[in-house]
């Protein structure tokens, strides 16, 4: 099978970025060699054409049961988490994770999704399925990062906003639209990543940020690919068949352009090492804000804006 013109100019931005990096003198306290190795793993993942089973392989994974969850993620790369609860309007949504912590000594803003391991828990946490509350928290922990110049790092795992009545009553749709809006306007450096499910609105709410970042077995999509079998062939049954033909998996995220980089898992996934998978993630976070620190705030908003108004293609 031929390669797509985007999948081979991602390969030529990878190989150029690699060979500047060989270029560049060896400086003491300069990651270079670190960024090399994930550049490379990286070339490596889109250069590899993922079949039909891979593609259904990364969806079963992106939701297998024992997969660390943001909680489980904090308690690896973070020191010092205060979470915050609330927002201050209505009520505290335990769908969404925020707080305060140190990443690698760095005092960072952390927003996540968090899901449940037992059916107590997957109840109380609504499945990683967000309200408007939880927006509002999210928000409320963004606009104190902003206020106190703390980077965003933002872990994506849900199957999306909760689409129950009462959300919509709530105004499920305008807050995940303010959400989305108060990321662009972000003057402090923010990254995303993908850690799980990243499904719909829900996901892309906390998801506008400079660097978009996937695990290597995270699914992120536009519908579920049960919901697009149910309305393509009247057969949810048929969700592998769709997730072939829409290919969520983070090799077709990146060679789509949605995703900046794809971080590598342990062999068998996340969900075999949790430590060894957050020690990656870790890694991975770092380099993109280290990317983007440097970046003047209006430069970087200006980028943020223009990498999204970029996406998709569109006819007027």
């Amino acid at each position: 099978m031929s390669e797509s013109p985007a999948s081979q100019a991602e390969q030529l931005r990878l190989k150029e970025r690699l060979a500047k990096l060989r270029d560049l003198p060896l400086l003491r306290g300069v990651g270079v060699s670190g960024e090399m190795s994930r550049l490379k793993r990286q070339l490596e993942r889109v250069t590899a054409e993922a079949s039909e089973d891979d593609v259904w392989r990364a969806v079963e994974l992106a939701r297998h049961q024992d997969r660390p969850y943001t909680l489980d993620y904090i308690e690896r790369i973070c020191e010092d988490f205060v979470e915050l609860h609330g927002d201050r309007s209505l009520a505290d949504d335990p769908a969404i994770v925020a707080g305060l912590a140190k990443l690698d000594g760095r005092t960072v803003v952390i927003v996540g999704h968090q899901k449940g391991r037992d059916i107590r828990e997957r109840t109380h946490r609504n499945f990683g399925m967000t309200y408007p509350e939880g927006y509002r928290k999210a928000m409320r922990a963004m606009e104190l990062a902003d206020r106190h110049r703390f980077p965003v790092v933002t872990l994506v795992d849900t199957p999306g906003a909760y689409p129950g009545v009462t959300a919509e009553q709530h105004g499920q749709g305008g807050w995940i639209a303010r959400c989305q809006l108060l990321m662009v306007r972000l003057d402090v450096p923010t990254v995303a990543c993908v850690i799980g499910e990243g499904g719909s609105g829900g996901a892309v709410a906390i998801a506008l940020a400079d660097r978009v970042l996937m695990q290597e077995n995270a699914v992120y999509s536009v519908i579920s690919p049960e919901g697009c079998a149910a309305i393509l062939w009247r057969d949810a049954g048929e969700a592998k068949k769709a997730a072939a033909a829409f290919k969520p998996d983070a090799v077709h995220c990146l060679e789509l352009g949605v995703v900046d980089g794809i971080v590598p898992e342990p062999p068998g996934g996340a969900h075999a090492d949790h430590g060894e998978a957050a020690r990656l993630l870790a890694e991975s976070v770092q380099a993109a804000l280290a990317e983007v620190d440097p970046l003047d705030p209006g430069e970087r908003r200006s980028q943020r804006r223009r990498k999204f108004r970029g996406m998709g293609v569109y006819l007027e």
